[in-house]
């Protein structure tokens, strides 16, 4: 038999693309200059001089949403750190609201707050210093002011031992139950005022059952709204060379999809049509994923506030720190969390289920958990790129 490899393309022809051989001779690797933020800023900085691009260096590999890594810092006042929300990096499709914008800032606080306390520097943040957006979208003012002194009280967190090792771990999971202890440590490091968190695992199967069914009919209706669909394929980088220019988004590497997008058969610019074969079998591969995730975790706060949101954000990286440290990989499940119309089904499901009712609560995360063969990091972009210049 030929062997020529045969590929399924997005629109559902079949071509001849390349022999096998080529492309297994391509590797999957990102970039290095893609990952060179993860290297890490180097020695703390000596005594009497600016620690800010170190602290920046350590938030920057915070999680966020789509990878777009919407935060840009002011560090034109001495001693002071000011956070806004590039406003140039939203996801006005699958998050209207900006809520997932909002605990993105959230992560990136609590990673600059654990490398302030490395350095025995106190960080006195104050969110929305200029007030808080209103409901319906963010604007121009900051999302924080951080105003960093030097404390002979603060005392490392050993959860920055993590920030480095951490990943977010989309691909499957084991079986096996997280261990006791590691929920309890998880359970701990979020614990904040009008917030609560939990988990499902196999002592509830028959809950834990609800909980993948929603989540299997939520990325059901992101990947066949055109729309949504189209919102992630303007975030895919594809190649080296588009991972290691942007170094944000969703990169994707494997050398099956860099030779139909070599060959101009995949267009990033049109949604996928009914019943494409494509997306039919991305939702089997994730359905089967969810099928055998062992545990899910899960965040409430009382209300849906700015301030609300980024401190959800702040405990979500503390937990997903948590599980790194005993071994646990996470996996957000937005999409029932997300606020346009035709998430409202499962929107509203996951919240009844967590006993949330929406005229009160808001399930700010929901994500898979479990042991799982480890992954690489996502790309960053390097400290200068998140400056305001000027």
């Amino acid at each position: 038999m030929d062997r020529r490899l045969f590929i399924r393309l997005l629109g559902g022809g079949v071509v001849t693309a390349a022999t096998a051989g080529t492309l297994s001779g391509c590797s999957s690797d990102l970039p290095a200059a893609a990952l060179a933020a993860w290297s890490g800023p180097g020695q703390p900085p000596a005594p009497g001089t600016d620690p800010r691009h170190w602290l920046l260096a350590h938030a920057i590999l915070a999680p966020h949403s789509h990878n777009l890594q919407s935060w840009l810092v002011d560090l034109r006042e001495p001693d002071r750190i000011t956070l806004y929300c590039d406003r140039s990096r939203l996801l006005p499709e699958t998050d209207p609201f900006s809520r997932q914008m909002m605990m993105s800032q959230g992560t990136f606080l609590e990673l600059l707050d654990l490398a302030a306390r490395q350095l025995g520097l106190r960080a006195d943040m104050q969110l929305f210093p200029q007030g808080e957006f209103g409901p319906a979208h963010i604007d121009q003012r900051p999302t924080a002011l951080i105003k960093l002194s030097p404390d002979a009280s603060i005392r490392p967190d050993p959860l920055f031992q993590q920030v480095f090792k951490r990943r977010t771990n989309r691909e499957a999971y084991e079986a096996r139950e997280p261990a006791a202890a590691a929920l309890a440590a998880i359970t701990a490091s979020a614990a904040a005022p009008n917030m609560v968190t939990g988990f499902v695992g196999s002592a509830q199967a028959a809950l834990r059952d609800q909980h993948r069914q929603i989540a299997m009919d939520a990325w059901r209706i992101e990947l066949e709204t055109p729309r949504t669909v189209l919102e992630s394929f303007h975030y895919l980088r594809i190649g080296p060379s588009e991972i290691a220019e942007h170094r944000d988004g969703i990169s994707l590497n494997k050398p099956f999809v860099r030779a139909v997008t070599a060959l101009g058969l995949f267009d990033r610019t049109q949604a996928p049509g009914p019943g494409d074969s494509n997306i039919a079998a991305q939702i089997k591969d994730f359905n089967t994923k969810l099928a055998t995730t062992p545990a899910f975790f899960w965040l409430t706060t009382q209300g849906n506030s700015r301030s609300a949101q980024v401190l959800s954000g702040r405990a979500y990286a503390r937990a997903q720190l948590a599980a790194t440290a005993h071994g646990l990989s996470m996996h957000p499940l937005q999409q029932a969390l997300q606020e346009y119309p035709e998430q409202a089904q499962p929107y509203a499901a996951i919240h009844q289920l967590l006993d949330a009712p929406v005229a009160t609560h808001t399930v700010q995360m929901w994500a898979r958990l479990g042991y799982a063969p480890p992954v690489g990091p996502a790309p960053r972009r390097g400290v200068e790129a998140h400056l305001v210049k000027g």
